[in-house]
């Protein structure tokens, strides 16, 4: 297979789940800003915060004893490449939502990330049973430069809304456009409508 294939190129079937404006890939290209942060076992901890009846807080080892599942998807990535049949293995989105009790007026997700990175989704996009947080991806450990050691999955929205090195989630009445928002990038990001920068969609 080519590095990347024109949706013209592709057979119908795959064609048909490959967005506007997108090529399709069977690598994974690495595109972060910034450097790939360290992990620390001994002191990484992943908050719930917000908008909730019961704030949570783990340390590593409390967080991977949370129920997990398996989820396949199609990846679209902002730069106009697609991955199809992703996988992932983490906790369920669902599994948060059951702990931390979201209050009713709790219509947003903000992703709090390393170096103080956000990314915001409305909480609809997260409350479906393909959005997880992601502790592997194709039947391996997360790589650090794919946001080990977890990462959240969004996959209805472009990629830069799945973001790396999460270390917490917080339910929110109001909207917070995070760094990739506040930037020119769209506020909501749905590939289907190519939502990419400010004004896409509108």
């Amino acid at each position: 297979m080519k590095l990347f294939q024109k949706k013209q190129d592709l057979p119908a079937d795959k064609a048909e789940r490959v967005p506007p404006g997108q090529y399709l890939t069977e690598k994974w290209p690495v595109l972060h800003y910034g450097t790939v942060p360290r992990f620390d076992p001994k002191t990484w901890d992943f908050r719930v915060f917000g908008a909730v009846e019961n704030e949570l807080k783990l340390d590593w080892n409390g967080f991977q004893k949370l129920d997990q599942t398996l989820v396949q998807a199609d990846m679209h990535c902002v730069t106009t490449w697609s991955r199809l049949d992703q996988r992932w293995e983490g906790i369920p989105f669902s599994k948060i939502v059951e702990l931390a009790k979201p209050k009713p007026d709790a219509k947003f997700v903000i992703a709090h990330s390393e170096y103080g990175f956000t990314a915001n989704t409305p909480i609809e996009f997260c409350m479906r049973d393909d959005c997880l947080i992601a502790l592997r991806a194709n039947g391996e450990p997360l790589t650090p430069e794919h946001g080990y050691p977890v990462r959240l999955v969004v996959p209805r929205l472009y990629a830069w809304k799945s973001a790396k090195w999460l270390r917490g989630i917080e339910f929110s009445a109001v909207d917070k456009p995070g760094f990739w928002e506040r930037n020119g990038y769209n506020n909501r990001g749905d590939p289907w409508k190519e939502e990419r920068y400010w004004g896409d969609g509108d």
